[in-house]
Formats: C-alpha cells, sequence, structure tokens
C-alpha cells in the first residue's frame, strides 16, 4: 500500500467520525501517530501472514516426511487405485502415487526441478512427432538412452494444458555397441501392448552364471520387433526385439547407469514391481480384462492404477558430460562386472 492510500485511510477514518479534524498542531500530532499505527499494525499482519504461510509449507514438509506405518502405506496404496461409483478418478490423486514410488523402489534418482521441467519437454517433443501431442490422463515412462545419464522417468499429467509432473525416476541400462549382436537402444515412441504380450522371468542361469532377465517371477514389458541400430560392424538398422525388464539382482542391478545391454532396457527389480502391481504401463491389458479376458501373466492381486497408461518413451538427450544427478557405477563396482554381462538379454 502507498503513502497516498494511507492518507486517503487517514482521511476516511476522521470522515466516519475516527476522531482526526483539521490542522491545529495537537490534531497533526494525532493524525500522524494514527498513520504510523495504521502502519505499524499492516506491516505485523503481512509478517503474521508470512509466517503463517511458511509454518503451513514447512508443516506440509513434515507431514510428508513422516514415517508411515504398513497399515498407512497400505492405506495410500489404496487411495490411489481407488475409484468412484462411476468408475472414475480425481487425477490429483495420481500425483500421491510419488509417495509410493519413493517408498517402493530402492534405486531411485533425485532429479532437479530444472531437469524434471527439461524432460518433460522432451517427453512432449517426442509424443508431438508421433501424433500423441494431446495424450494426458495417464503414466508414461520416458527414457534417457544418453550414455551420460542412462536414467527413467516416470511422467503424468491430467490434461494437455498442464506440464508434465515427474513421479519418479531410477537408474537403468541401455545397448552397448561395440560388440556383435549388440544394438543401440532405439529412439521413438513404444506402445506397450498385447500383441506382443508380457511374460515372466524364470529367474534361471545362463551359461555365464547370470539371470538375464533377473529373478524368477519378474516381469518382461514386451514391446515387440523395433528397428535397432546396430552398433557391430558396419552399423545400419534390422529388426530387434525391444524389451524391458529386470536384470541380475546381484552381480548386474548394482551396473545399472551405464550402457551394459544389447538393446533392450534394465531396470532395477524394485522398478519392475512398481511398474508391475500398479499397472503403470497397463492400460490395454485392463482392457482386455475388462472384456472378460483372464491374462495369466498378471498377478491377481495387483492393485491398478486408474491412470494406467501405455507408452514407452525414448530419447537421447545428446548430454556431453556425465549428470551430476545420475551418477554412473563407481570403478570398483564396474571392475566386478562378471564375465559375459553385456550378453544377459
Amino acid at each position: 500500500m502507498t503513502n497516498n492510500k494511507f492518507y486517503r485511510l487517514v482521511k476516511r477514518m476522521a470522515e466516519s467520525g475516527g476522531g482526526i479534524h483539521a490542522c491545529d498542531s495537537i490534531d497533526t500530532t494525532r493524525r500522524f501517530a494514527l498513520f504510523a499505527r495504521a502502519r505499524i499494525a499492516i506491516c505485523c499482519i503481512a509478517l503474521i501472514a508470512w509466517y503463517g504461510s511458511g509454518a503451513i509449507a514447512f508443516a506440509a514438509a513434515a507431514a510428508s516426511d513422516t514415517p508411515r506405518t504398513p497399515a498407512a502405506w497400505s492405506a495410500l496404496a489404496a487411495r490411489v487405485a481407488a475409484r468412484d461409483a462411476v468408475g472414475g478418478a480425481d487425477p490429483r490423486q495420481a500425483l500421491l502415487m510419488r509417495e509410493i514410488f519413493a517408498h517402493d523402489v530402492t534405486r531411485r534418482l533425485k532429479v532437479p526441478p530444472a531437469e524434471q521441467r527439461a524432460y518433460g519437454a522432451r517427453l512432449q517433443a517426442a509424443l508431438d512427432a508421433s501424433t500423441l501431442g494431446g495424450l494426458s490422463g495417464e503414466y508414461v515412462v520416458l527414457v534417457d538412452r544418453n550414455q551420460n545419464v542412462q536414467a527413467l522417468f516416470v511422467y503424468f499429467r491430467a490434461v494437455p494444458a498442464d506440464d508434465w509432473q515427474l513421479i519418479g525416476a531410477a537408474p537403468v541400462a541401455t545397448g552397448r555397441p561395440g560388440q556383435f549382436d549388440h544394438f543401440i537402444t532405439p529412439l521413438g515412441v513404444f506402445e506397450h501392448t498385447p500383441d506382443n504380450m508380457d511374460f515372466r522371468a524364470e529367474g534361471t542361469m545362463n551359461q555365464n552364471g547370470i539371470r538375464g532377465y533377473g529373478r524368477h517371477d519378474m516381469r518382461i514389458f514386451d514391446l515387440g520387433w523395433a528397428q535397432g541400430e546396430r552398433g557391430w560392424g558396419k552399423g545400419g538398422f534390422s529388426e530387434m526385439r525391444f524389451q524391458m525388464h529386470a536384470t541380475d539382482p546381484d552381480r548386474l542391478e548394482p551396473l545399472l547407469g551405464i550402457r551394459h545391454s544389447k538393446g533392450c532396457v534394465r531396470i532395477p527389480a524394485t522398478l519392475n514391481a512398481f511398474l508391475d502391481h500398479y499397472g503403470i504401463l497397463d492400460a490395454e491389458y485392463e482392457n482386455l480384462i475388462d472384456s472378460g479376458r483372464s491374462l495369466w501373466v498378471l498377478h491377481s492381486d495387483r492393485q491398478v492404477t486408474p491412470w494406467a497408461g501405455r507408452y514407452i518413451v525414448v530419447v537421447d538427450s545428446q548430454r556431453k558430460a556425465r549428470a551430476a544427478w545420475s551418477p554412473a557405477p563407481s570403478g570398483a563396482m564396474r571392475a566386478k562386472m562378471p564375465a559375459g554381462a553385456d550378453t544377459a538379454d
């Protein structure tokens, strides 16, 4: 409020019987005293409001950091998966999945806000290029195959006018060129559909003692045949089977964050379980369930979100230096890479 507004306020108080009269020396002193008190009062109110908003924000932050009991986590999961009487749901509930991601996924990346927005823009650009620019109301998985990032992000927005909001991020491993039958993970938008039915890992070891698909019962998200760039010989493109799956939990999962697959996207086991349990990419699978189909690959105890999606988007950020928020495995971890690690897919 400007000084002129304060003087008008004082004048209105006088005209309404507030006890301020014409200009003799005593009344002038009173006028300025009242004016000063008014300014002090307004400053105090502003200070209280500022402190109160800060206290509310602090309380909200403290509440989100408060440890939950198992029952509380179960209640939160049920809330995120809940639908109303006609099968709809409030899209604001979709962002509660952030808390579940942070609780369930043990290997996570802390992505700075500016980077979250930048990857949201990359996601939108990729969707625009695939005539899916208006996609909203469902979760989308984004992968940056860049060798200096190697990360997966889960995003959501309620309507096309909204910005994409990050749910969570985790390290991955994509295709490592330089060896026969190794593809560079393909770029683009890939639809997760029952036309290429998923399956589950047997948990058996290959000839190098590696469980290529991870522990028993880990889900393999099958994206079908894709045109992949050959990472050997003279290069060029040919068909590859594109999948996203867990990896050996003991020998290879610690190496996530660098390229060392044959072209697929390797992800942490807890992320695999998170995507599977909440049906993050199962929109089309759920359509089959709704039509009366029974699918053995889906567990009966799943808590499928109302915002199940169907798209995995792969980009390359062209980053020239390692992202500090997505650290590579240490040299000591890399030294322990078992023989045949790059051929586990």
